[in-house]
């Protein structure tokens, strides 16, 4: 029977300042410690028994003795620290350069050639913040027909759309036209769809988010997983950031829909990886700075685990980690330049510490071990550590 492992990332859940943090205006940003000193501290048992506690300092998430899985954390390698860019990490890339990013907007020929080539004007055209920019703009929207486009701190190319004055799939044919734009020299890391609903004063946005990220510049653990014909699935927007090369994914409303759809791939699936990722930490809460919602899907992850434990078989892995940070203490409201948490969960892991990894690929070429594959990426396998 072929080995089945869980790779599961808390979007957004990061563990410290990485060392090079500095570079990026990040030095003080610390998502998991700064939440628990804002919170009077950390409430998760589950994760506590799992050895969270012994990974860093955490209020109210003490080391315990005797863990069930092995921990550490890894510091990031590539430049930048958006979700693509972690990612990719994980699966063996690593990226010299950071992604563009747009700072005055998107270069007007950019825009204009959107503008044609998918038959509405344009709004905006500015950082702005998500929730910000349909008040701004979204009874122009309404009335004109024309696209929201904004961006952020981070590479994106984001289009905003009212449900109702745009059909969803026109917004989505829209999107696959500005990824068609955004190649070299612009290579935005993601275009991302942004539709919403409701009456003007009180717009919210949906969660028939679409992402569409630029193609990988090389082979990835996805890739060298298919090629051994060993089964992918994911669990998120996993696909989207992999521009669809070697997985699908099954999108999800929330964190919630996310966990159950983990769990029933334990309780069903006969072998492969299950590429997971939870967004609600970072686009929920991260960005909007709300601590006590961070802490409360915390908490439900947490509630959770022992459930999804449960389903393991003898030689399944289970990994939690993360992609960067999204301190929602401090006063940015963007991703942050942060080492990541590594817990290894199985009945077979022995509880060890291992250490701080030097990259996210580590995590990879370890699942690539355990699958008996060559494939390596950037990383070095940590599986032997593991006794699994």
């Amino acid at each position: 029977m072929m080995r089945r492992v869980v790779l599961l990332v808390l979007d957004g859940v990061g563990i410290g300042a990485a060392p090079d943090s500095a570079a990026y205006g990040d030095v003080g940003s610390d998502t998991l410690g700064n939440l628990a000193r804002a919170e009077g501290g950390l409430r998760l048992p589950h994760l506590e028994r799992a050895g969270l506690g012994s990974i860093a300092t955490l209020l109210g998430v003490p080391p315990v003795s005797d863990p069930y899985g092995a921990w550490g954390k890894m510091e990031p390698r590539s430049a930048g620290k958006d979700s693509t860019t972690g990612h990719w990490e994980i699966a063996g890339i690593h990226l010299a350069r950071p992604f563009p990013t747009f700072p005055g907007g998107f270069p007007r020929e950019v825009v204009d050639d959107f503008a044609r080539r998918t038959g509405r004007g344009v709004l905006g055209n500015l950082v702005a913040s998500g929730t910000a920019v349909l008040d701004q703009f979204g009874e122009a929207h309404l009335r004109s027909g024309d696209w929201i486009v904004y961006t952020s701190a981070d590479s994106v190319f984001q289009v905003a759309a009212h449900e109702e004055a745009v059909p969803l799939e026109e917004l989505y044919r829209a999107c696959e036209v500005a990824r068609e734009l955004l190649v070299a020299p612009h290579d935005v890391s993601r275009v991302i769809a942004r539709p919403f609903t409701g009456p003007a004063g009180a717009f919210v946005r949906t969660r028939n988010r679409r992402d569409y990220s630029i193609a990988p510049p090389g082979e990835t653990l996805l890739d060298a997983l298919a090629g051994a014909g060993i089964p992918r699935e994911g669990v998120g927007k996993v696909d989207d950031l992999f521009a669809g090369r070697a997985i699908r994914s099954r999108h999800t409303a929330d964190n919630a829909e996310g966990i159950r759809a983990t769990g029933e791939w334990l309780r069903e699936a006969a072998g492969g990886l299950l590429f997971v990722n939870l967004v609600d930490f970072d686009q929920l809460f991260g960005h909007r700075n709300d601590a006590p919602g961070f802490h409360g899907a915390l908490r439900e992850f947490d509630a959770a685990l022992p459930v999804l434990l449960a389903h393991l078989r003898e030689d399944d892995l289970l990994f939690i980690t993360a992609d960067h940070g999204n301190d929602p203490t401090t006063p940015s409201t963007d991703h942050a330049r942060e080492c990541v948490p590594l817990l290894a969960l199985g009945p077979r892991v022995r509880p060890v510490g291992l250490g701080t990894r030097s990259t996210f690929s580590d995590l990879g070429a370890t699942i690539a071990h355990a699958f008996g594959i060559s494939f390596r990426g950037r990383g070095r396998s940590f599986l032997a550590e593991l006794g699994a």
